[in-house]
């Protein structure tokens, strides 16, 4: 790290930013923008206190809401320009904590920017505005055969900004990719209000892959003002097989032996004893009460190969110990299989005042392995655990329940959480596969990352926004930070923001 930076990053963790003087910068935003809607009462603060991770409250000491281009920039001139710290929020879904505001910062909200500027059915791609719902632009495109194949559970509600900034997947990214890979273009703002374009139109860009690079970054170093997608035909057909498995190992097992037999389905998905039940008291979907464990597998293209493909995954599936497979009947049965999936969290949530979800992911030939070591870590910390996968990439999504109202549950889950996370390092894996890192997982990049990397990390962030004033306290955690909890002794003070530390 340059000497620069290193000295910006140890002045922050003695909190040694100034206070920041609300009313002068109250003023300072209407005086540059008399247009732009700024909300400072408490009781219009408070909608913003968290995201999807509602575990982490703060309160912000501004939220504003731009409607165009230009008055983002006016946010992120008066911001740099005062050393106000910005948080870039979209939709608020995301579930690691990565757009829970600053009591000393400014919430920029580009929930406003919801226009699908063009849907392009000739060069099959859409210019949309950050705020654009995900599924919006797979019902633009329709009409024209056309959809966006990444597909967060939450894509009803979940925005477009957000996923860039989280790089998102859903159920179907085993096959068609995480959003980095059905994006051509990002434009953006940088904390100095300078316009900056990652990508282009065309399939390819010279230099360096900065579109890439802005995929995931959390809102660190920049906020996206408009997005490019990828549009796909819709496939001809697509058909479910739901697999039901008395052997939640056994079902494991088998997600690997599909790969290996060399299909590549368009979705695998896995769901233990405890999410299926939620999930069919909750939407109905048909699902095997009696099974321990059950895999839905999609196999989409023209119609003579998925047939084919789907008689090879009933002999995959029947080998792996399989007690019954049953497919989909038709398309009203196909959409209901799936809405038993996508809505398992909101499930759980009707059967535990808490719960906690996790985001890690592993080599698919530790599936076995580690639902092992989920099981053990459950009975040793007294806490259920639902088990959630979009198995074919081996993302895991563990709810872990707990009631925040009894003394030390709370702390409890959090522990587990983060040994979960662990065993997926462990194993070869990461502490996120489309959540992003965010405030929860900060503590576990040091699990994940040498010094040496988080280093490099931080010479990334600097060269973008060498003040640190975009989202800082997220995703990438000090130096100091990482020594203490390699310690188990984190001490409060350690992030840029103490608000923010809870552990």
């Amino acid at each position: 790290m340059s000497q620069a930076s290193n000295i910006l990053y140890d002045e922050r963790i003695d909190g040694a930013l100034p206070e920041v003087d609300r009313e002068a910068l109250i003023a300072a935003l209407r005086q540059a923008d008399p247009e732009l809607d700024v909300l400072h009462e408490p009781e219009r603060l408070r909608p913003y206190e968290c995201d999807g991770l509602a575990m982490y409250r703060t309160r912000p000491l501004l939220v504003v809401l731009p409607e165009r281009v230009d008055q983002v920039a006016t946010v992120l001139r008066v911001c740099n320009e005062l050393r106000v710290p910005v948080v870039a929020r979209g939709a608020g879904t995301g579930l690691s904590g990565g757009a829970l505001p600053l009591e000393k910062g400014v919430l920029l909200v580009m929930a406003r920017f919801n226009r699908i500027l063009e849907v392009n059915p000739l060069g099959r791609y859409a210019r949309v505005q950050p705020g654009v719902r995900n599924l919006a632009i797979s019902q633009a495109a329709a009409p024209h055969g056309l959809y966006y194949a990444p597909d967060p559970s939450s894509q009803i509600a979940c925005s477009i900004g957000g996923n860039v900034a989280e790089n998102a997947g859903g159920v179907h990214c085993l096959k068609y990719g995480l959003t980095v890979h059905n994006v051509l273009k990002v434009e953006a703002q940088t904390i100095r209000a300078e316009a900056v374009t990652f990508g282009s139109d065309a399939l390819d860009a010279p230099g360096f892959d900065m579109l890439a690079l802005f995929h995931g970054s959390e809102g660190m170093l920049g906020v996206v003002t408009e997005v490019t997608v990828r549009l796909l035909p819709k496939p001809e057909v697509a058909k479910v097989l739901m697999a039901s498995f008395d052997d939640v190992e056994k079902a494991g097992k088998a997600v690997g032996d599909i790969i290996a037999e060399g299909i590549i389905p368009a979705g695998l998905e896995m769901m233990d004893k405890l999410s299926i039940h939620a999930a069919e008291d909750f939407v109905k979907a048909g699902y095997p009460l009696d099974a321990e464990a059950i895999l839905l597998c999609e196999l989409d293209g023209v119609e003579s190969d998925v047939d084919e493909d789907c008689e090879r995954v009933r002999d995959v599936l029947a080998r792996a110990g399989a007690t019954r497979v049953q497919q989909a009947r038709d398309e009203t049965e196909r959409a209901r299989f799936w809405a038993g999936r996508k809505n398992a969290f909101p499930a759980v949530g009707r059967i535990s005042p808490d719960y906690y979800c996790m985001d890690g992911t592993i080599p698919r030939r530790e599936l076995p392995r580690v639902l092992s070591g989920i099981e053990a870590l459950s009975e040793k910390y007294g806490l259920r655990v639902a088990n959630v996968f979009h198995a074919g990439d081996g993302n895991m999504h563990p709810l872990i329940l707990f009631d925040a109202n009894v003394p030390g549950e709370l702390a409890r889950a959090e522990e587990l959480g983060g040994k979960i996370l662990a065993l997926c390092v462990e194993v070869g894996g990461s502490i996120t596969g489309e959540h992003g890192v965010g405030r929860e997982k900060i503590n576990q990049m040091c699990v994940q990352f040498n010094s040496d990397e988080i280093t490099f990390f931080h010479e990334i962030k600097a060269a973008f926004d060498e003040e640190g004033l975009l989202n800082p306290g997220k995703n990438i955690p000090t130096l100091h930070r990482c020594a203490e909890f390699g310690a188990m002794h984190v001490h409060k003070g350690q992030l840029p923001f103490p608000e923010l530390e809870r552990f």
